[in-house]
C-alpha cells in the first residue's frame, strides 16, 4: 500500500465513522423525545392520578425528573411531536424491537400503548396522503405525498422538526420537510425559508422548479458539527454549553478577560452568568456575560464578536435587551442596557444598545457609571494584541 492510500484510508474511515456516530446520537435524541411525548399524552388521556396535576403536568413534571435539558418548555415540543408526528410510530417501534437503540426496558415500558395508537396511525398517514393528493400546487411530485418517517428520522435533526413544529398545515410542513431532506438544508436555512414564504412563493410562481434550482444553489448547507452544537444534542449528552458555543480559543479566552476586566473596573458590575441561555420563541441564544450593575440598578449584556462589524449584531444585541427588559426586570428594577464588543485584526468597534424608548435614561444616567468606548476599545485591542501573539507562539510550538 503506498503511503498516499494510507492517508486516504485513514481519512476516510474517521469521515464515515463520525458522521456514523453524530446520526446515531442525533436519532436517539429524537426517538427519547418522541417517545416521552408518547407517554405525557397517554398519561394526560388514562393516568390514575392525571386530575391531581391537570394544567400544572408539565411544571411539576420538569420539577420532578430532574433531566438537563428536560424543561417545561422542552416537555411541551415533546407532546407536540408525538401529536403532529404519530405515524413516527413504526420505525420508532422497528427501532426497539430490532435493538437499535440498546433499550429493552424501553420497549417493556411501552406495552400495550403502541398496539393502541397503531390503528390511530393509519388514519392519520391516510388522511395526511389523501390531503397530498388534493393539493394542486405544491412543487414536489407526487411520488413524494407522503414522507417516510424513516427519512425523517435519519435526515433530520430534532432542532429541525423544532423549526417544523408550528407549521399546522400537514401539507405545507410536509413540503418544507422533503426540501430539508433533498437540499440537506441547515436549521437556519430551512427557518430562513419559512420566514421568506418559500412555500407559498412556489404555489404562486409559474416556474416553480426554477425557483427550487436557484434556491438551492445559494442555500446553506447541514454540516455534522451543526447537530452536535444544537443545545438539544449537548444537553441530550450531558455537556455543558461552554464546551459548544464558543467559536474558537481566541473568543474563548477575550471572554474571560473581560470579565475580570469589567469586574476590576470597580463600577458596581456584579457578575451573573457566561453564556447565559435564553429561549426567544422556540431558539435558543446565548448572551455572552450577564452582569447586574448595583449603581445603575439594571442588568448589563455583554457581546464579543470576533470579526468584522455588521448590522445584525446590533440588532441581535437590541433583541436580547428587549427580552431581558420583558422578562427578567423585576420591580424596582432600571432597563437593561447591552455592551457590543466587535474586533478583528485591525480595530475594535464598541456599541451601546437599549430599548428606545430608554434612550434619554441612558444618556443622562448610564453613561456616567458605565466605562467609555473609548476605555473598552482600548482594553479589547490591547488584550485582544496579546493573546494574538501567544495564540501564534503556541500554534508554532504544536507544529
Amino acid at each position: 500500500m503506498k503511503f498516499d492510500k494510507l492517508v486516504i484510508n485513514i481519512q476516510n474511515t474517521h469521515d464515515e465513522l463520525q458522521r456514523a456516530a453524530i446520526k446515531a446520537v442525533n436519532r436517539a435524541l429524537t426517538v427519547r423525545n418522541w417517545l416521552i411525548g408518547l407517554y405525557i399524552v397517554e398519561f394526560e388521556q388514562n393516568g390514575e392520578d392525571r386530575a391531581k396535576y391537570g394544567e400544572r403536568l408539565l411544571v411539576d413534571l420538569a420539577e420532578s425528573v430532574k433531566i438537563k435539558g428536560l424543561s417545561e418548555t422542552n416537555l411541551m415540543l415533546c407532546r407536540q411531536f408525538y401529536t403532529m408526528y404519530p405515524h413516527m410510530l413504526s420505525v420508532i417501534k422497528s427501532s426497539l424491537e430490532h435493538g437499535e437503540m440498546a433499550a429493552n426496558r424501553i420497549h417493556q415500558s411501552l406495552t400495550d400503548e403502541l398496539q393502541i395508537i397503531g390503528s390511530q396511525e393509519i388514519t392519520i398517514h391516510q388522511s395526511a396522503t389523501d390531503e397530498f393528493k388534493q393539493d394542486s400546487q405544491s412543487s414536489f411530485k407526487t411520488d413524494h405525498q407522503w414522507i417516510d418517517p424513516e427519512k425523517i428520522l435519519s435526515k433530520l435533526s430534532f432542532t429541525h422538526i423544532v423549526q417544523l413544529l408550528p407549521i399546522k398545515d400537514p401539507v405545507k410542513r410536509a413540503f418544507y420537510e422533503w426540501e430539508s431532506i433533498k437540499q440537506s438544508w441547515s436549521v437556519g436555512e430551512l427557518r430562513r425559508q419559512i420566514n421568506t414564504l418559500y412555500y407559498e412563493r412556489s404555489a404562486i410562481s409559474k416556474k416553480p422548479e426554477q425557483l427550487s434550482k436557484t434556491i438551492e444553489k445559494k442555500a446553506e448547507r447541514l454540516k455534522a458539527a451543526d447537530i452536535i452544537k444544537s443545545p438539544f444534542t449537548f444537553e441530550f449528552l450531558g455537556l455543558k454549553a461552554k464546551d459548544v458555543v464558543y467559536e474558537n480559543d481566541l473568543e474563548k479566552a477575550l471572554i474571560k478577560h473581560l470579565e475580570t476586566f469589567l469586574l476590576e473596573m470597580g463600577h458596581g458590575f456584579c457578575f451573573e452568568a457566561k453564556q447565559k441561555r435564553i429561549l426567544i420563541g422556540d431558539e435558543y441564544y446565548f448572551i455572552d456575560l450577564v452582569f447586574y450593575h448595583r449603581i445603575l440598578k439594571c442588568h448589563v449584556l455583554v457581546e464579543l464578536k470576533v470579526d468584522d462589524a455588521k448590522h445584525e449584531y446590533i440588532g441581535q444585541l437590541k433583541t436580547y435587551v428587549n427580552y431581558y427588559k420583558k422578562e427578567m426586570m423585576k420591580e424596582g428594577d432600571n432597563p437593561p442596557v447591552g455592551i457590543l464588543l466587535v474586533t478583528n485584526q485591525n480595530k475594535a468597534l464598541v456599541e451601546y444598545a437599549v430599548a428606545d424608548s430608554d434612550q434619554q435614561l441612558f444618556v443622562s444616567k448610564y453613561l456616567l457609571e458605565l466605562p467609555s468606548k473609548k476605555e473598552l476599545i482600548a482594553e479589547i485591542e490591547r488584550e485582544n494584541n496579546m493573546l494574538r501573539e501567544n495564540f501564534a507562539v503556541y500554534g508554532s510550538l504544536g507544529q
